[in-house]
């Protein structure tokens, strides 16, 4: 029996965890787990049974050799850490955005491609089963040509979730780092992965968040907000990253004989009034996927009768599905699989790596630049 390959974990929270159950699920060893607190990667280390537990990234590289190294902290955090990772000859999972700008990401893309390392960028949610399903449907002409989509989603988050990385350009925070990776890996999936051009616009309608001590797991975090948000002993951070944003791309399909136009819209802060969707228009039909990251079900638009019919997930879509506490681990456990598998030979698989990750930072980077308005108040 070959030897399993091993995987050293940056990172103790939501992600850090779910990263290292994800690789014991492709059949990978975990040996070691790095956080920032010395008590806190203890305790997470011991809970999920890892044998090494440590605060320096550097000395963990040396100490447990691993054959992977899974980065699961916030965007500010990655840069250094995947590049002593990949001068050990490391290959990477890493999980969005790959960095904070796109310059960054880019020097990591081609630092890897340097090395000959592999990478894995986890823009995951291209992997839910309805997703998998519409591109199905897609290549198979069940709508004709596509024409447009349209990825809609309004989440309504507290505005008082306590200030941290999430709400900091340079940590990694925004939604279209947050959001937009998996909605653009989403509809890029289901059309094709070549993107024509990009356009878009930003908005902070935060402004500030409360800072609240020992919020350690991000999905934890609204058990933090403070009872009386007009305590005057509050001390409170400043956003500096968009919490909505509108993105128009063009996107090239082999099923389509033009570019596919695509609308992103995301309201973090607003309340959804109709259910957040994702949508596919064809020449000859349409598809449907209910939910902001595509849950399902799914819906096929039959012109002849002008109605939306329900279709089942194919067994084969079915039975080819991680088992996972919820979408976001399920997705790591297939994405995760997908690289163990490239690495290791046993198959032939694509997946999205640095490139991408790569590509989506500086698209980011272009969207948030605001400069594509035109002013008309001259006009008569």
């Amino acid at each position: 029996m070959n030897k399993p390959l091993t995987v050293l974990i940056q990172g103790t929270g939501f992600a850090g965890q779910g990263h290292a159950e994800a690789f014991r699920y492709a059949g990978a060893e975990v040996v070691g787990i790095v956080g920032r607190t010395e008590s806190v990667v203890k305790e997470v280390a011991e809970n999920l049974s890892i044998p090494y537990a440590s605060t320096d990234w550097d000395h963990a590289l040396e100490t447990c050799k691993p054959d992977i190294v899974s980065i699961a902290t916030p965007g500010g955090a990655h840069e250094s850490a995947i590049i002593s990772a990949i001068e050990k000859g490391c290959h990477v999972f890493s999980d969005k955005p790959l960095s904070t700008t796109g310059e960054s990401a880019s020097r990591l893309y081609q630092l890897a491609e340097q090395r000959g390392v592999k990478t894995a960028f986890a823009a995951s949610f291209r992997y839910m089963p309805d997703v998998l399903f519409a591109k199905r449907l897609v290549a198979e002409g069940k709508i004709g040509e596509p024409l447009e989509a349209e990825c809609i989603s309004h989440f309504n988050l507290e505005r008082n979730i306590p200030f941290g990385w999430s709400h900091r350009k340079e940590d990694g925070g925004g939604r279209l780092n947050n959001n937009f990776t998996h909605k653009l890996s989403i509809v890029t999936s289901i059309l094709g992965e070549e993107i024509l051009s990009i356009m878009g616009e930003v908005r902070d309608d935060l402004g500030k968040a409360p800072i609240v001590k020992g919020v350690h797991n991000f999905k934890k975090r609204r058990d933090f907000i403070p009872e009386d948000i007009n305590d005057p002993s509050l001390e409170w951070g400043e956003s500096n990253v968009e919490w909505s944003y509108t993105v128009l791309a063009q996107i090239k399909s082999e099923s389509a004989t033009k570019p596919v136009s695509v609308l992103f819209k995301h309201g973090g802060l607003h309340p959804r009034f109709n259910e957040d969707h994702v949508v596919i228009y064809g020449s000859k039909g349409a598809i449907y996927i209910r939910g902001h990251y595509a849950s399902g079900p799914l819906y096929l638009y039959d012109q002849t009768t002008q109605q939306w019919n329900e279709q089942p997930l194919p067994n084969d879509i079915a039975e080819n599905n991680p088992e996972g506490e919820g979408d976001t681990e399920r997705n790591w456990r297939y994405l995760i699989r997908e690289l163990v598998a490239d690495i290791e030979g046993t198959r032939n698989v694509t997946y999205q790596t640095f490139k991408e990750g790569a590509q989506y930072q500086r698209l980011i980077d272009l969207i948030r630049q605001n400069d594509n308005w035109v002013d008309v108040k001259h006009l008569a």
